[in-house]
């Protein structure tokens, strides 16, 4: 397996998925599962990501993850969804 998710709830009852490894298409449609049977703000935390591909830069910065927080995102990952976000927003 390539990445691991975990699921904490955090002090403002939010949910919090810890995403550790690589962040790929698989990792997106789990990530994506998982949201959809939450009833509660999500937090995605990014700090133990090692890789990600340009689709999961797309995912993040358009409307598939839109409204979910994202914590301690990795400054190779930040600067390609800022990138991603600025060339989708007219």
């Amino acid at each position: 397996m390539s990445f691991r998710i975990e699921r904490l709830v955090s002090e403002e009852n939010a949910i919090v998925f810890i995403v550790c490894g690589r962040l790929d298409s698989e990792c997106l449609n789990t990530l994506k599962e998982l949201i959809e049977a939450e009833d509660a703000k999500i937090v995605l935390d990014l700090s133990e990501v090692t890789l990600a591909g340009r689709e999961a830069a797309t995912s993040l910065a358009g409307g598939d993850f839109k409204g979910i927080e994202l914590r301690n995102c990795p400054a190779f990952l930040r600067g390609w969804i800022d990138t991603e976000q600025e060339r989708i927003t007219p």
